[in-house]
């Protein structure tokens, strides 16, 4: 079996990041409108965490991870693979069956395939009888199945709840806020018309509206590193955060992105290994503009209440490491994910019998 010694519980990679967008709608609500919240007596641009998680998550797959599936289709899935083993397909859908609902009640599961083949193996043992099919050996192949550190790392960094058993949940190893804008925005209305190629008479076809606005966004994200050691069994976990840290860097939420296109890199981070509580930048007081923007101000007053906690929570504050992405060209990503991963490799599973 894996046992870890885990030199990195309690301690955690906060990305404090500026990402400056221009004319956007990056995180729709009910009627379309860009979303907003009141932080500090003002109406601030927000962008939930759920509208950034996804992009992370899928973008993952370019670096190599290897993804679990997030779907209401577990029966499907779960047929197919007993299809592959040899089963008829009202047998293998009947087992398929049988399994979601061990699972889930209709909602969205988190697993993986390798638990599908698990599931698959077990229903042909039983001759791919779904009445023989028990709720209690699912759960056991289940728990047994799941490896993230080889497939499923996304599992293990965003977690998952089956509701109808407690025992397979995984506790997320990255925690998202919703980000904000830094300062006062107000959103704005573009009214557009559209013309009919094939049009007889002069005059617009079609005629809309559409919200949009544009901000500076205070992005935190907290990576637990031992939480995510202790899930991938100190397994490939310099990988993960690698893979983590990269997609973080490039997604984005995919809302509007034909016609009002942010493709806007992190502007400015400060990247702080630590242990103890986790902190983020409340921007409680909106930002004005300098200097015709409101990145420079952002930027200088992230730095200072950053640094203000620091000397307040004196010994608390844990600070391991510190790095500064966006002020030192000589400095990239990629010297960032090096060092990021130096952190992480000190966590290493061992097999013993």
């Amino acid at each position: 079996m894996h046992t870890i010694n885990n030199v990195l519980k309690n301690t955690r990679i906060e990305f404090h990041i500026l990402q400056s967008f221009p004319v956007t709608c990056l995180n729709r609500d009910d009627v379309g409108a860009p979303k907003t919240a009141m932080v500090g007596g003002v109406q601030r641009a927000r962008v939930s965490s759920q509208a950034w998680k996804r992009p992370v998550r899928m973008a993952m797959h370019d670096f190599g991870a290897k993804l679990g599936v997030r779907t209401k289709h577990v029966a499907e899935l779960i047929a197919q693979s007993c299809k592959d083993k040899g089963a008829a397909e009202d047998r293998a859908m009947a087992c398929g069956e049988k399994i979601a609902t061990f699972l889930s009640k209709d909602t969205l599961l988190f697993f993986t395939l390798n638990e599908a083949q698990a599931f698959a193996q077990y229903a042909q043992e039983q001759g791919f009888d779904a009445d023989k099919l028990k709720d209690k050996e699912v759960h056991k192949i289940a728990k047994k199945a799941l490896n993230p550190a080889v497939e499923g790392v996304d599992i293990a960094l965003f977690g998952r709840m089956v509701a109808q058993a407690a025992e397979l949940n995984v506790e997320a190893a990255a925690s998202f806020s919703h980000a904000i804008s830094t300062h006062k925005v107000s959103n704005e209305v573009e009214f557009f018309t559209a013309l009919d190629d094939a049009a007889t008479e002069p005059g617009s076809a079609h005629m809309g509206s559409l919200e949009f606005n544009s901000a500076t966004y205070y992005r935190y994200i907290s990576l637990d590193l031992g939480q995510l050691c202790d899930t991938l069994a100190g397994q490939n976990v310099a990988e993960a955060v690698e893979q983590f840290t990269k997609a973080l860097c490039v997604a984005v939420p995919v809302a509007r992105q034909t016609t009002q296109s942010g493709a806007s890199p992190w502007a400015f981070a400060k990247v702080l290994v630590r242990k103890g509580q986790r902190l983020q930048v409340p921007f409680e007081a909106p930002i004005k503009s300098k200097e015709g923007g409101f990145l420079q101000p952002s930027i200088e007053a992230m730095t200072a209440y950053l640094s203000k906690q620091e000397k307040l929570h004196g010994s608390l504050f844990g600070k391991q490491a510190e790095y500064t992405f966006g002020e030192d060209e000589q400095f990239s990503i990629d010297d960032l994910i090096a060092a990021l991963k130096g952190h992480a490799a000190v966590c290493v599973g061992e097999i013993r019998e």
